[in-house]
């Protein structure tokens, strides 16, 4: 036999579509050509292939050998192709058994000395061979893979993984005799079972903006805070994921396989909400993600969790206007001349900025000095309709001298938590998603207002001047105020509330 056929996965965006690893012998000059669209670190498996194959005892055939990746004309990229190369020249040359192979995947990165070393994406790609099977046998095929990703990989349920340390082991897998080891299949490991967030009891005093949190925490709406230097902001936000209802499975599956994409995943960090805190010289490219071979950027990062902008007007104002399509999409599309990926983008925005250049803009000591016009081109930085798409907009104030060295006496975020699991069960029974992802018509059916409420909306509408767009999202924030006090209709009480989380920048 001189041709061998073995199956990986590419990763293209979100997906890990199949791949065909063909190894041909054929009579000519010695040397390896690999085809299929490899890019540098594909066409580099060669000299890794042929340094661990001969560190493991075995003999590279003296013939030309031709390594095809199929489909052609998807592009392939990483070193998780060493492994089944390798393989495939083993099989092809007769060296191991070829019959078994067709039952498994493979992906793996070669050392010289044939050690396998770690890949990227690894949970994507088992989700990806769990959930279509092979077409043949009609179930998944096992996935060996190194033993550095098998506990990320065993977070898809009923997956079979077989983890392995070298070459060495992989082959003895597959040789005949009784003499050789197994694979063993993986169990995966005792995940974390306590979320340590931070603590809401820790800040001191500003009670509307707690109040406000836990609102946006039940709806999935967009936060900004504004106020001057040392109010609290980024203590607030910091402790905002701990707030959110529990990840659900496929919620964590998703998040964790964005994670893996990246590299960044841990399985410590399993169903624990992202918390993404871009410094503001952050690129448009890093903020939503690109490259030649586009990866995720911070806003996939944060999906399903928090991404948490500081300084908003300080970053670059084109990199803010990324922001406006996944707000409302919950995706954001990378598109190349060759191809594009899709990766999944439903975050929840907690942004800060200081009021005016220096910061004190409306402080109590009167040391702002900035004029009315300089801080009015300071808060113009964030553009209009970003703006509207945040939901709550809320002023913190500074804490008074008195109330710093006090003892801290507000709720704890666990108590918090409470409230917000139970109105955030309440929205997914009624409507089977979170207020803030309503549509139009949506709206329509579950946020009408009583005939007091909609009087004071239109009121609202006409002195400030919003927008339809902020209408409807004031209409989401009033139904999040309802549901947080079991409150079937949406009354004056809740348009009242609402309204007053959208005037910050007007009260400046």
């Amino acid at each position: 036999m001189s041709l061998a056929v073995l199956k990986s996965r590419a990763l293209a965006g979100m997906q890990a579509p199949a791949v065909n690893v063909e190894v041909h012998l054929a009579n000519g000059l010695p040397g390896m050509t690999i085809v299929g669209l490899p890019d540098a670190e594909v066409r580099e498996a060669k000299d890794r292939v042929r340094a661990a194959l001969q560190n493991s005892g075995f003999t590279i055939p003296p013939r030309r050998i031709t390594v095809n990746l199929a489909p052609a004309d998807l592009p392939k990229e990483s070193g998780r192709f060493d492994l089944p190369i390798a393989l495939g020249i083993l099989a092809a040359s007769q060296q191991i058994p070829g019959e078994d192979l067709e039952r498994y995947e493979f992906a793996g990165e070669l050392s010289l000395s044939g050690e396998l070393r770690p890949i990227r994406g690894a949970l994507a790609m088992t989700f990806a061979m769990h959930r279509h099977g092979d077409g043949e046998r009609g179930g998944a095929r096992a996935f060996i893979l190194p033993l550095a990703n098998a506990d990320e990989a065993s977070l898809v349920s009923d997956a079979a993984i077989y983890p392995a340390r070298t070459l060495l082991e992989v082959c003895a897998h597959f040789a005949r005799g009784a003499g050789n080891a197994r694979l063993a299949r993986h169990q995966g490991q005792a995940l974390p079972a306590a979320l340590d967030y931070p603590d809401f009891a820790e800040v001191k005093g500003q009670q509307m903006a707690k109040r406000a949190l836990e609102v946006a925490a039940a709806g999935t709406h967009s936060v900004l805070l504004i106020g001057p230097p040392g109010a609290g902001k980024s203590m607030l936000a910091a402790r905002f994921p701990g707030l959110l209802p529990p990840m659900s499975e496929d919620e964590a599956l998703e998040s964790a396989a964005v994670q893996s994409i990246a590299g960044s995943f841990s399985p410590q960090r399993w169903r624990r909400r992202p918390f993404r805190s871009p410094h503001h010289t952050s690129s448009g490219v890093a903020l939503v993600g690109g490259g030649n071979l586009p990866r995720p950027g911070e806003v996939s990062l944060a999906h399903h969790g928090v991404l948490f902008l500081d300084e908003l007007p300080e970053f670059d104002r084109r990199v803010l206007e990324v922001l406006r399509e996944p707000l409302e999409s919950g995706r954001i599309t990378i598109s190349r001349a060759a191809h594009q990926a899709d990766f999944p983008a439903r975050f929840q925005l907690v942004a800060a900025m200081n009021p005016c250049p220096c910061g004190w803009l409306g402080h109590a000591s009167g040391k702002c000095r900035c004029t009315p016009e300089v801080a009015q081109r300071y808060q113009d930085r964030i553009s209009g309709p970003l703006l509207d798409r945040i939901d709550i907009q809320l002023t913190v104030a500074a804490m008074p001298a008195e109330s710093i060295g006090a003892q801290a006496d507000g709720e704890t975020s666990g108590a918090i938590a409470e409230r917000v699991s139970r109105a955030h069960a309440l929205q997914l029974a009624r409507q089977g998603k979170p207020n803030q992802r309503l549509e139009p018509r949506e709206i329509d059916r579950y946020c009408r207002p009583d005939a007091a409420g909609e009087r004071l909306l239109r009121a609202a509408m006409q002195q400030l001047h919003w927008s339809a767009r902020a209408y409807h999202r004031v209409l989401k924030v009033a139904r999040t105020v309802a549901d947080l006090a079991d409150s079937e209709q949406v009354a004056a009480e809740h348009i009242a509330q609402a309204i007053q989380y959208r005037r910050a920048l007007r009260e400046l």
